[in-house]
């Protein structure tokens, strides 16, 4: 078997027992990923690291082993294959875990195919007025102030309430998914239960929605995928775990997602005042820059683990089967290989290929919603406060504590 050398920045790397890659803050890690994943991407293709508890995994930072490696079926989701000792990511009870990102086909197969029709370009056009409403709304709650955390008041809650009124979640029924994905995506070193806690808590959240939809069926995906459960033939049926895993992955991924890319998009945009200016000029340029931000600065900074099903060489290095590979997309994105000058933010470049929303038969089958409600939000945002501004200082900003989603712990702005 050959060997990915150490370089000094992955020996930075510290073991957290939730997350992905954690590091330490004064490695710049956390602050500027992407300094650390270009020097790993010079250094070699794909490095040995330490995972959470110490356990090895591969880490993949180049734009082109990346994306092979994101669609290649010989890397499976199925932590069934993982080695004892591997990294297989923070443990889910199994009502949780049966979801499509511990799947292989067929069930893989069979699942996103019913999540599929939840996100048809009919179905997520028809929400772009209610998303719209609902930013204006945000907005107008913030504007008497002149100031805001536009996480906490308009990045966050903006997802939060399209999704769960896709689900038909009730508004009275809404508890804290932000104090939830924080707890699971970037714990709390002082409060080391809040995961397990934070897991216990949705559990019991949705094992209530569920037996209220079916009690009282409406008309929203909940209900609807309550009835492909219920009803269809055993062949096709949904497990009672995999309702309750895809469920809970629909409203996780559907909400974590967008309320970090709204966020990273408008640091951008404020750290990049004449790509501001150019979208002011023309906000038909909004969906081409939603795409630039994702490869930018995405909040999938890496891909969900995967487990060779054989031994498997990626980038001239073999990494034998049943041991975990972490690919990143965000270092795959700022590779100039594929993408010249691509520290550069660019809201007219060629984005065609980015990875921010992976590849192949795993690629976001949220994506076109996620497009959707970051366009939204931001062009609202543009359009009502022209006089946009930071309202701190750059270095006063802090990101989330985790090295597997990028996002910012609060957004101070004034207008």
């Amino acid at each position: 078997m050959s060997h990915a050398p150490h370089p000094d920045p992955a020996e930075g790397l510290a073991d957290d027992p939730a997350d992905g890659l954690i590091g330490d803050p004064a490695d710049g890690l956390v602050d500027d990923p992407y300094a650390v994943y270009a020097r790993l991407r010079e250094t070699a293709p794909v490095h040995r690291v330490a995972g959470p508890d110490g356990s090895p995994a591969w880490l993949v930072t180049r734009y082109d082993d990346v994306r092979a490696a994101l669609a290649d079926p010989r890397l499976s989701l199925d932590n069934s294959h993982a080695l004892p000792g591997s990294y297989r990511g923070f443990a889910l009870p199994p009502a949780l875990e049966a979801n499509l990102l511990n799947m292989d086909p067929p069930d893989h197969t069979r699942i996103r195919r019913l999540v599929a029709k939840a996100f048809t370009s009919r179905r997520v056009e028809s929400l772009r007025a209610p998303i719209r409403r609902t930013a204006d709304e945000l907005l107008d709650a913030v504007e008497p102030s002149g100031r805001a955390d536009l996480v906490a008041a308009y990045a966050a809650p903006l997802p939060i309430t399209v999704i769960c009124d896709l689900l038909g979640v009730p508004d009275g029924n809404r508890p804290d998914f932000r104090a939830w994905t924080d707890a699971l995506v970037a714990p709390d070193p002082a409060r080391p239960g809040a995961a397990k806690e934070a897991v216990v808590a949705m559990l019991g959240f949705f094992t209530r929605l569920l037996a209220e939809k079916r009690e009282a069926p409406a008309d929203d995906l909940l209900s609807d995928l309550i009835a492909v459960r219920d009803e269809s033939e055993q062949g096709d049926r949904l497990s009672e775990d995999e309702l309750m895993s895809l469920a809970f992955l629909i409203l996780f991924a559907g909400y974590e997602n967008t309320v970090q890319l709204i966020g990273n998009a408008t640091l951008a945009l404020l750290r990049h005042p004449d790509q501001l200016a150019a979208l002011r000029k023309d906000p038909s340029q909004l969906p081409a820059a939603v795409e630039e931000f994702s490869r930018y600065d995405g909040p999938a900074l890496l891909a969900i683990r995967r487990f060779p099903l054989q031994d498997v060489t990626i980038g001239g290095v073999t990494v034998p089967a049943g041991e975990t590979v972490l690919l990143s997309p965000s270092a795959a994105n700022r590779d100039p290989r594929r993408f010249p000058a691509a520290d550069r933010l660019d809201i007219a470049r060629d984005t065609t290929g980015h990875l921010a929303l992976g590849h192949g038969i795993h690629h976001c089958v949220g994506a076109p919603l996620a497009r959707l409600e970051t366009a939204t939000a931001l062009g609202a945002l543009i359009e009502r406060f022209p006089r946009l501004a930071l309202g701190v200082p750059e270095d006063e900003l802090r990101w989330r504590p985790s090295m597997r989603a990028r996002g910012l712990l609060a957004l101070p702005v004034t207008f």
